[in-house]
């Protein structure tokens, strides 16, 4: 099988997928130690959303963009409006990957930043699909 068939396609849009989710831990993880403050937290939240985006791409690799992207922003919601119960400030207190995962407390103000990170995700998917897609395709 060649990577640039059509049977090939999913496998190299999930590797394409799992790289853009290393380099999305990365880039969230600079911007915290290098930068910090009220930037680092917002950047860090959108961030968080594009992270979810990769991850969606690698389990469903043939889904389109905006589904995608749909399922990342509410996937994103529901764990900040799961912040309102206390599991995840409870779970946070005992496990980092818990805390990184689910966050602590709930805030309002994050609920945009996670619809920037979506947009984000969607528009980077948009752009490497044409790029990567064959003349008679575009």
């Amino acid at each position: 099988m060649r990577i640039g068939t059509a049977a090939g396609r999913p496998l190299r849009t999930r590797a394409a997928a799992a790289g853009a989710a290393l380099l999305t831990v990365a880039a969230g993880l600079a911007v915290r130690s290098v930068v910090g403050g009220e930037f680092a937290a917002r950047s860090g939240t959108a961030l968080y959303t594009v992270l979810v985006y990769t991850l969606v791409v690698v389990a469903a690799p043939r889904a389109r963009p905006v589904m995608v992207a749909g399922v990342a922003l509410g996937v994103s919601w529901a764990v900040e409006f799961l912040q309102l119960s206390g599991v995840p400030a409870e779970l946070s207190a005992r496990s980092w990957p818990a805390r990184m995962v689910l966050g602590s407390t709930f805030d309002p103000a994050d609920l945009p930043w996670y619809a920037v990170g979506a947009a984000l995700g969607w528009l980077a998917h948009v752009a490497v699909r044409a790029i990567g897609a064959p003349a008679r395709d575009r």
